[in-house]
């Protein structure tokens, strides 16, 4: 199933990459249009919405702020747990590699 659903978004993203005109429809509508091209039914949960934003310009480097995790909900493994415990904090090191990579390569300190 997960691997169904990750062959399903990169092909939205190949389509957006080389066909401007469903670029643009993305943009604007993105569950009819990834409907359309794939012929899946997009469910979203109640009250979310669905935004997608063309980053394809390269001479801008986006950075997208992410929700404040529910660290009340969040189960830390083994690992993570011993960091802590030896001051470390391990859930903003990883949120930070996973979500701005490329930010890395910009900040000179």
């Amino acid at each position: 199933m997960e691997q169904k659903k990750q062959e399903i978004i990169q092909q939205v993203i190949s389509k957006a990459w080389e066909d401007m005109n469903f670029r643009k429809e993305l943009v604007v509508d993105p569950v009819t249009a990834i409907e359309k091209l794939t012929g899946v039914k997009v469910v979203l949960p109640e009250g979310k919405e669905l935004i997608i934003v063309d980053q394809t310009d390269k001479s801008k480097v986006y950075v997208n702020i992410p929700a404040e995790p529910e660290m009340e909900n969040m189960e830390l493994s083994e690992e993570q747990l011993e960091m802590i415990a030896g001051g470390a904090q391990p859930v903003w090191r990883d949120l930070v590699d996973g979500m701005f990579p490329d930010l890395r390569d910009y900040i000179k300190i």
